[in-house]
């Protein structure tokens, strides 16, 4: 039985036929939902009944629920085509699905539960994942994506860091900045392989001409660089004040070079196919957030921590994650891939959100409002996503889909 085969077999609801359907339409929810509920706390018009304190929950529910929610929807959609193997469908997608639902709730009501069973609730869907996706790729043996595992798993450790550190009554600063390491992480190798890919398939196809630079030692170089950078920026505060300003070198020539490997996909070829140029908008914040980063730590009275961190969260994480939602709902329910002005209009918030929310942590005298605004492009673009793309995803698609193997994946 083919991928395709699989997932026609489920007679149950459409949006259990496949892995991207369930956990992209619940993370466009949830990321809304998340940035709401923190504005409101984080300006005390509300509160939360959690252990964390409301930076943490923020970062907390940003990393685990929403880019965790994408990144099982992108895995479990493209490791079938990776492996060759058998998407989970039907029931087994379900449990996943509500262990994912469960985490949540378990976390926003952590107040009221133990740090055991707060553990075994929250942790039920990651470690899950990361078993499948693992089963799945070492039975494979694709090879080339054990470094997929090893950056989901820097994630659920990241996790456990965070909680930890929560119970304890220490800062869960530590846990968050491993995660939000980790996500970069896996942009920089997914990201750094669809952007290209995708580039070179329009360009050939439309506007034939120059075309991105084959993957090659500069791209290993750009990521071991990388990967060093986001090392010495997961343990700054164990850092030396002697080597503060080594390190910031070291940050911002990583972003050096990942804007010399992006200029190598030939962005500006792009400029008129919104679902590819999106892409290339979302990887640039990936080397904002290093110099970002760098300079911070060279001139931290100049350049605020959180400028860089947010350069990586709001603008590569949230750009990228809705880039790649849209493409493959629209590939995977067998839709033409064109950008209404519906998807453009949300891609510009989601860009103006990024950009809004760095300057916020570089303009502190303006963070109230410049943050208020944000939030609100943020929620848009994601609301916008459900409007448009949510029927897409709990409906069958219009024709039956091609083999997995045929994916853009």
């Amino acid at each position: 039985m083919s991928t395709m085969s699989q997932s026609r077999a489920w007679q149950g609801p459409p949006v259990f036929s496949y892995g991207f359907r369930p956990f992209f339409l619940m993370a466009s929810i949830y990321a809304a939902l998340v940035v709401a509920l923190w504005v409101s706390w984080y300006l005390g018009a509300i509160s939360v009944p959690t252990t964390f304190d409301p930076i943490s929950w923020h970062v907390h529910e940003l990393m685990f629920g929403y880019v965790l929610a994408v990144v099982a929807g992108f895995l479990l959609t493209a490791v079938p085509n990776w492996t060759g193997r058998l998407p989970v469908v039907g029931y087994p997608l379900i449990g996943l699905a509500l262990l994912w639902l469960i985490g949540r709730i378990a976390v926003t009501l952590s107040g009221w539960l133990d740090p055991v069973s707060l553990a075994v609730l929250s942790f039920a869907f990651p470690l899950a994942l990361l078993f499948v996706v693992a089963r799945e790729v070492i039975i494979g043996n694709n090879t080339n994506n054990y470094v997929v595992i090893a950056a989901l798993g820097v994630i659920v450790a990241a996790q456990a860091l965070m909680q930890i550190q929560s119970w304890l009554g220490h800062s869960a600063e530590t846990g968050g900045r491993l995660a939000i390491a980790g996500a970069v992480m896996l942009i920089m190798i997914i990201g750094g392989r669809i952007t290209p890919s995708f580039t070179r398939n329009w360009i050939r196809k439309a506007n034939p001409g120059r075309e991105p630079t084959p993957p090659g030692r500069f791209d290993t170089f750009a990521l071991l660089a990388g990967g060093a950078g986001l090392l010495l920026w997961i343990f700054v505060e164990m850092l030396p004040r002697e080597l503060l300003v080594p390190a910031g070198v070291i940050l911002i020539a990583a972003g050096t070079l990942h804007l010399i490997r992006q200029a190598r996909w030939t962005p500006d070829r792009t400029l008129q196919e919104p679902l590819v140029l999106v892409l290339h908008a979302g990887y640039v914040f990936v080397p904002l957030g290093f110099i970002l980063s760098g300079c911070a730590m060279i001139e931290p009275l100049a350049i605020a921590p959180l400028a860089g961190t947010h350069a990586w969260s709001a603008g590569a994480f949230g750009v990228m994650t809705l880039a790649v939602m849209t493409r493959a709902t629209l590939g995977h329910t067998r839709r033409s891939l064109e950008a209404s002005a519906g998807t453009v209009l949300v891609y510009s918030a989601a860009v103006l959100a990024a950009l809004i929310r760095v300057a916020a942590a570089l303009l502190p005298d303006y963070a109230v409002v410049l943050l208020q605004t944000s939030g609100a492009l943020w929620c848009f673009a994601f609301l916008g996503f459900t409007f448009i793309y949510g029927p897409m995803l709990l409906s069958k698609p219009h024709e039956p889909q091609l083999n997995a193997r045929t994916s853009e994946h």
